[in-house]
């Protein structure tokens, strides 16, 4: 059977991949930062085994881009654009392992010019290491089961133990997929002793996350039932009809459930096809993210290019009808995920109503002059008392970055991981809260100024009151009650 695959399409995939990283590249700039890259910037500047609500490889990874191109918004999207590259040629490489040529791996490929992928590797989440560690482990999954490489079971585990470093959300796939053997086979491969050295080796790769979880009593699950409780019934509602705007071209990604459900010769692979369903359950059950699914859907993506390159055949209508469609979902996934309309007509946009995470790149340095100018209406006396108490992460986030420059007082917040890296000193009983409603252990606080931003964005922030509290109780009693998760 290896005789049946066609060689590496080097050419086009690595064109393909190239051109993600590089439109990635130069729409760096564009904007300003995400409240996430605020988070992981100053997550970074705290290295840790774990965090409380989540593990250590994305704020290394921005602290990676900032060590080496200076503390620059450009520098931290660097190692993101260059993950997104490598996975789009992880997925030519399945459509490879299925059986596709040069155009059903190109296609493969292409599957990162979908909205999610653009939108999660232009702003350094957490998401873009996951889709190639997912499609990583579904490569190897892919080798074991069609073409009897029993070693690539272990080259799984290694993927998936790398990818807890990043996120748990890993674990996901592996039942899923253990799941699906077990109802739709092979159901030898779980007797398999590479399968369980692969599990052993996943566990000890990421053993250290795991280890801090244990110790630090699973904050990530309070993290989850937050999540859970905060955007779980919107996440039910909209899980189903995201799932056919996560990619360019859903009909390829059906076409690879259908193929993998029909043909007699990837009926060694029926379990990836039982896996999805299987995950939207248990995603829909536990009121996870619907974009949980993504990493999975690139990998039936790439399954179905090899499906939809057989179609067209030499068909030149169809092969202009798979490149228009192409083309055309591409180009608005780029629109609706990158920093394509200026900041200025951006309010009200499109773009901006459909794709969030487009609306909070916006305001952050203008939100901390804001608040920086409240801080100077205090006299000097207080201003030696100060600090600053923010309500959530990216408003931290953005006072660490910008807030030097103003010489404004150190932030700190309960909210998340932030928790942990302590309270303020008992001495400092002057707080700037950025928050609406400061909590009683703040004491009486008086609102000075009310955060918007200058282009009308919409966003998280807008709104959100400015207020100066005068603190009666020490911030070692008052502390424990601030943490929170969301």
């Amino acid at each position: 059977m290896e005789s049946a695959r066609s060689p590496y399409a080097w050419w086009p995939a690595g064109l393909i991949a190239s051109a993600a990283a590089l439109l990635l590249l130069i729409s760096a700039g564009g904007y300003g930062y995400h409240r996430d890259e605020l988070y992981f910037r100053l997550l970074g500047e705290h290295p840790q085994w774990g965090y409380a609500d989540q593990p250590p490889f994305t704020p290394m990874l921005v602290r990676l881009g900032i060590e080496a191109f200076g503390d620059t918004l450009w520098a931290i999207r660097v190692p993101a654009a260059v993950l997104l590259g490598l996975t789009a040629l992880v997925a030519a490489a399945i459509a490879r392992e299925t059986g596709g040529g040069t155009a059903a791996q190109s296609l493969a490929a292409a599957g990162v010019f979908g909205v999610f992928p653009l939108s999660s590797a232009h702003v350094t989440s957490t998401s873009t290491p996951d889709l190639l560690v997912w499609t990583g482990v579904l490569y190897f999954v892919v080798r074991a089961l069609l073409w009897h490489r029993p070693g690539a079971w272990i080259a799984a585990g290694v993927v998936a133990g790398l990818g807890l470093w990043n996120k748990h959300l890993v674990l996901l796939l592996l039942l899923c997929l253990a799941v699906a053997l077990l109802l739709a086979g092979p159901r030898a491969a779980l007797r398999s002793r590479h399968l369980w050295i692969g599990v052993a080796a996943a566990a000890v790769f990421g053993a250290p996350n795991l280890i801090y979880q244990v110790m630090n009593g699973f904050p990530q699950m309070e993290m989850a039932a937050a999540i859970a409780e905060n955007k779980g019934g919107e996440s039910r509602v909209m899980l189903l009809p995201l799932q056919f705007a996560l990619l360019a071209l859903p009909p390829v990604w059906i076409a690879g459930l259908v193929v993998l459900a029909r043909d007699a010769r990837l009926r060694r692979l029926r379990a990836l096809a039982v896996a999805y369903p299987l995950m939207i359950v248990v995603v829909l059950v536990t009121a996870g993210q619907p974009y949980y699914t993504a990493g999975l859907l690139l990998g039936l993506h790439a399954v179905g290019a090899v499906a939809v390159a057989r179609w067209a055949g030499g068909r030149r209508a169809r092969q202009a009808l798979v490149a228009g469609a192409l083309l055309v979902t591409s180009a608005a996934a780029v629109v609706t995920s990158l920093p394509v309309i200026p900041e200025k007509d951006l309010a009200g946009s499109l773009p901006a109503e459909l794709n969030p995470t487009i609306a909070e790149q916006v305001g952050w340095r203008q939100y901390v002059w804001q608040i920086g100018t409240v801080w100077a209406g205090l006299s000097e006396a207080d201003q030696r008392r100060s600090v600053l108490f923010t309500g959530n992460y990216g408003e931290a986030g953005a006072l660490d970055r910008y807030g030097p420059s103003l010489r404004l007082p150190p932030v700190y917040s309960g909210h998340n991981a932030l928790h942990e890296f302590g309270p303020p000193p008992d001495s400092k009983r002057i707080v700037i809260a950025v928050l609406d409603t400061p909590p009683e252990g703040l004491g009486t606080c008086t609102p000075k100024a009310t955060l918007h931003n200058t282009p009308g964005v919409e966003n998280e922030e807008v709104g959100v009151r400015v207020h100066v509290c005068r603190m009666d109780r020490p911030w070692s009693l008052v502390w424990p009650s601030l943490q929170h998760y969301d």
